[in-house]
């Protein structure tokens, strides 16, 4: 929790100086997306879910809550994440916290419960720039529950990832690629060393349910190149 703490401090302090020019307003956000399939960076993590995002921002800074509750099993994944980040322009920087309700062996442990080798909950630090036609983000585990390196010591487990997003046809197109760049046994097929696992088409667009209502429905196909498993997801957001 101290690294945690720490970490935070470290945000506000790069990201002062940069405040003025952000909003000077408190925004707030509530949404849904019902998915087919939970898929998250190449592995598969249930059935049909339901996940609820909520947050708030101000002078670039944001706090978004963010759900996935498994409606197709009762095994399957449900977990709730806490990001604090800041943004500005093209660049961001932030922190997440992930914690698994329950649906596999390494989670449910009570949500207060923080002790280094008993915690179900997941620190992570990512940074990132979008300079319009490419985008560049990289995540580091630094706390909680992380995986093992093929020597048995700490992996801080890091993943990357690229996207490009374009139009096609009347929709809105996302190409991703993903990968983990050295050995953890937090991803799937990591143990020994880089892996890409993560290649997404994602398309995207507004249905028009009546003259004053319109939906965002979208569609991924994503393949783990390292598993070589490959994965068809469709959605809906409210």
């Amino acid at each position: 929790m101290k690294e945690l703490v720490k970490a935070v401090a470290v945000l506000a302090t790069i990201t002062a100086p940069s405040m003025a020019a952000a909003q000077d307003e408190v925004e707030a956000t509530l949404g849904a997306d019902i998915v087919s399939n939970y898929i998250w960076r190449g592995s598969d993590l249930g059935g049909a879910a339901i996940q609820p995002t909520i947050g708030v921002s101000y002078k670039g800074f944001s706090l978004t809550g963010w759900g996935s509750y498994g409606i197709a099993d009762r095994n399957d994944t449900k977990e709730f994440d806490l990001t604090l980040s800041y943004s500005t322009g093209g660049f961001t920087l932030g922190i997440t916290d992930y914690y698994c309700l329950s649906g596999t062996e390494n989670c449910p442990t009570k949500y207060f419960l923080y002790d280094a080798h008993k915690t179900s909950h997941e620190f992570e630090a990512n940074v990132g720039y979008d300079f319009g036609v490419l985008s560049f983000n990289w995540y580091t585990i630094f706390a909680g529950n992380d995986g093992m390196n093929k020597d048995g010591d700490r992996a801080y487990s890091s993943y990357f990832e690229i996207g490009a997003p374009f139009k096609l046809g009347g929709l809105d197109w996302e190409a991703t690629v993903g990968a983990v760049p050295y050995s953890t046994d937090y991803y799937e097929d990591a143990t020994n060393g880089f892996v890409i696992n993560n290649v997404t088409l994602k398309a995207s667009k507004e249905v028009s349910l009546s003259s004053k209502l319109t939906v965002p429905v979208f569609g991924a196909i994503s393949a783990n190149p390292s598993t070589q498993k490959l994965y068809f997801t469709a959605g809906i957001s409210f």
